[in-house]
């Protein structure tokens, strides 16, 4: 008798809902750039500090963190799709009504309301994604997810300046909304497959988590260094992403240009490794040893740069070179958190690890800002690749020798 074909194929049903799924995704990055290249346009019309207009990104991150983990909750409750609906409406809502009002504290408010439809995200793509996506292809899956989401932060900045240069900042916020809703009647317009039982992963109500067993299966050890995983990963990547530019003008005096050049390939490479990670991540089941050679040679590229004064060409590269293999980390990172997490509990678990971005975004300015006011710019690169070293650990002690399923 043959042997059963060992890689599913995705069915077109579940193609276009991991399509749309990945569509939320980008939206809910592109939304979380809104303010930063619209900035100075908002804060004249309001006439307001810029500390004052920054209390909305500060009210967004602390929303988005603290609810995180009960939307997460509720994703495994009542179904990850329907909350997914929900809360990419809440955000394109929330940002349309942020443009219209002319009031600094509703849009104040607005960003809050925001946070709230960013807790959805992460839980529910990722509980979708796992039960739908056959697991020969999950790595794959999970990296056009990552993917998408970087490629709404790349767009964001020229199409808001550019709807911005016609319509103003107001227009600017409305054209996103409308964007966002576009999107939401494509995920609306695709129902959830009913999964195949050879990679079913839908928990029966019996294998569903009460809120004393999700707290147990939270403070397990292997999702705990997993959440350490994202502060640390954000901690590097969000200081290195916002100061590279300053940090390489003070301490190799290199040009704005051409540090800019190095940070665009910081970012470029960041996306292509992601692929390339997904990639590698069907094609092994090594996971942790993928994540700990990445974050190594990032690290150590990192800490190259801070030691040593490149060439345009090859500080270029070794930027490249960093990007890249931190991002060929991140569809194995997602295996691993998968691993460690009990079948009917994705969307509690992955939200709960993904509060480690809103955590390392709050830290991050403020460490890597000191460090550049001390006149210590050799440092932002050395402690990028000291937490790039750090995260290794987080890899290696939070797998669990539990199959990947």
């Amino acid at each position: 008798m043959t042997q059963a074909i060992s890689v599913r194929t995705i069915r077109p049903a579940e193609s276009r809902l991991i399509a749309a799924v990945c569509s939320a995704h980008f939206m809910s990055h592109y939304y979380m750039l809104l303010l930063a290249p619209l900035f100075v346009f908002v804060r004249g019309d309001f006439k307001v500090s810029y500390t004052e207009l920054a209390l909305a990104l500060t009210v967004f991150n602390v929303v988005s963190g603290v609810l995180q983990t009960p939307v997460g909750f509720l994703v495994d409750r009542i179904g990850a799709r329907m909350v997914l609906i929900v809360g990419l409406a809440i955000s394109s809502i929330a940002y349309a009504i942020a443009g219209l009002a002319d009031s600094y504290w509703v849009f104040i408010a607005m960003y809050g309301l925001g946070g709230l439809g960013n807790t959805v995200f992460h839980p529910a793509d990722y509980s979708l994604l796992s039960h739908h996506a056959p697991k020969e292809r999950l790595g794959q899956v999970f990296a056009f997810h990552t993917f998408a989401g970087i490629a709404g932060s790349a767009i964001a900045p020229a199409t808001l300046l550019f709807m911005q240069a016609y319509f103003g900042w107001r227009g600017a916020y409305v054209g996103a909304s409308i964007l966002g809703l576009i999107v939401l009647f494509v995920l609306i317009a695709q129902p959830e497959p009913n999964a195949e039982p050879a990679h079913a992963t839908n928990a029966p109500a019996k294998a569903r988590t009460n809120m004393a067993q999700a707290w147990r299966v939270l403070i397990t050890l292997p999702i705990l260094l997993n959440l350490g995983y994202f502060i640390l990963t954000s901690i590097m990547g969000g200081g290195l992403n916002t100061y590279l530019v300053v940090a390489l003008g003070a301490l190799h005096k290199t040009p704005v240009d051409i540090a800019n050049m190095a940070l665009t390939s910081l970012l470029a490479m960041n996306a292509v490794g992601v692929l390339a990670g997904g990639v590698l991540a069907g094609r092994t089941s090594h996971h942790a040893l993928v994540a700990a050679s990445g974050l190594a040679v990032g690290g150590v590229v990192t800490a190259l740069v801070g030691l040593f004064d490149f060439h345009a060409a090859g500080l270029i590269v070794l930027m490249g070179l960093s990007g890249f293999f931190v991002g060929a980390t991140y569809p194995s990172r997602d295996m691993l958190v998968r691993a460690v997490t009990p079948a009917g509990a994705y969307g509690l678990v992955f939200g709960f690890v993904s509060v480690g971005y809103n955590i390392g975004s709050s830290i991050a300015p403020i460490i890597y800002g000191a460090l550049m006011d001390n006149g210590m710019p050799r440092s932002v690169f050395l402690l990028s690749a000291a937490v790039s070293i750090l995260c290794i650990s987080t890899v290696t002690f939070g797998f669990s020798k539990r199959e990947v399923r």
